[in-house]
């Protein structure tokens, strides 16, 4: 395949150079400025606790994806189909592992049991964090890809690494670990006393004379901790369909400010998609492949790499066989399966 045709994460940064992007100071400062406005409407509209109510949860979910999705157009429009298709495939990719991170977040919320008016709050804190940290791994990504070849070659290995992770979890249903072991909580209850009740949106309270953590104060650090594995997990992903830290960073942050809403739309549906955990392994381990052609392709160029309508086409068609399949298998043990779920939620409630 001639080297135009490659996808743009390999004509990035060819031999080590600067990168291409499209993010002028101008989008950027725009782009910036609509996350955190965008951020600071969801902090309002949360700032007062209420569990969230279904037409609430839809509205706001239907938003946060037809804006990215206007917004997919005018990148399309504006810098041609090529870098919207790259877009639209980061944005699919960012998306398929925010609806895989709301398991994790089901979990933490059930096995604190966290109350439905506070648990918008979580999670809103949750995205900050995230947003945060993809921004600093995306800074670093961008840096590593205009310095060194070899960054193509390391991103594909962590993917390949976490693609098989995903794929033993998911064969061994051992995705989920229990709360009380993860190594955040496990280090908070050794070093800081934690309250047994919860008293509102308050994160410390005197308690025995000592100032404790709220149970909402440990699930929001657990939260936080969880923030950064998904961070490790996804920018590779995105950095593996586009070189354009602009881009990378555009489909992350779209992909994230609407996992508040669409976490209250999908609760109850996620313990259906039995399959996801196999449908994402297949994506990273292809993202991986893709990365290390790459970088096969600047020692040997004579090595093909993938096109990025392949990848967007094999990405679409993972999604939808993993989605109709798990819905299949579900669809006749869906009554047993929320009894098990709520049993297995009262007892890590109890924990707490």
């Amino acid at each position: 395949m001639p080297y135009a045709a490659a996808p743009a994460a390999a004509q990035a940064a060819p031999s080590g150079g600067a990168i291409d992007s499209i993010g002028t100071p101008m989008l950027w400062a725009a782009t910036l400025g609509a996350v955190l406005a965008l951020f600071a409407l969801d902090f309002l509209l949360t700032r007062k606790p209420h569990a969230v109510s279904m037409p609430e949860a839809v509205s706001w979910s239907v938003f946060y994806i037809a804006l990215p999705l206007l917004f997919g157009g005018w990148v399309w429009a504006q810098h041609g189909s090529q870098t919207g298709m790259e877009y639209f495939t980061g944005y699919l990719v960012e998306k398929s592992l925010s609806v895989d991170n709301l398991f994790i977040f089901m979990l933490l919320l059930a096995g604190f049991a966290v109350p439905k008016e506070l648990q918008q709050r979580v999670l809103l804190i949750g995205v900050a964090g995230a947003l945060v940290l993809r921004g600093i791994f995306i800074a670093l990504g961008a840096q590593l890809i205009a310095s060194f070849d070899w960054a193509f070659l390391l991103f594909g290995i962590i993917l390949l690494v976490t693609a098989v992770k995903v794929a033993r979890d998911a064969m061994t249903d051992a995705d989920h670990q229990p709360v009380a072991e993860m190594p955040v909580v496990r280090l908070i209850n050794r070093v800081w006393p934690v309250a047994q009740e919860y008293h509102g949106t308050r994160m410390t309270v005197r308690s025995a004379g000592r100032r404790a953590l709220t149970p909402l104060a440990v699930v929001t650090l657990a939260v936080l901790g969880t923030d950064i594995i998904f961070a490790i997990d996804s920018v590779p992903a995105v950095y593996g369909i586009t070189g354009d830290p602009y881009l990378v960073f555009a489909t992350n942050a779209f992909a994230l400010l609407g996992l508040r809403a669409l976490y209250f739309v999908l609760e109850g549906a996620l313990s259906r998609l039995v399959h996801l955990g196999h449908g994402l392994a297949i994506i990273l381990g292809f993202i991986a492949v893709k990365l290390i052609l790459h970088w096969a392709h600047g020692v040997w160029p004579g090595v093909t790499t993938v096109p990025t309508l392949w990848s967007l086409v094999f990405i679409v068609a993972v999604l939808a066989v993993v989605t109709v399949t798990s819905l299949r298998a579900t669809r006749d043990r869906s009554t047993g399966c929320t009894g098990a779920h709520d049993h297995a939620v009262e007892h890590d409630a109890q924990r707490y």
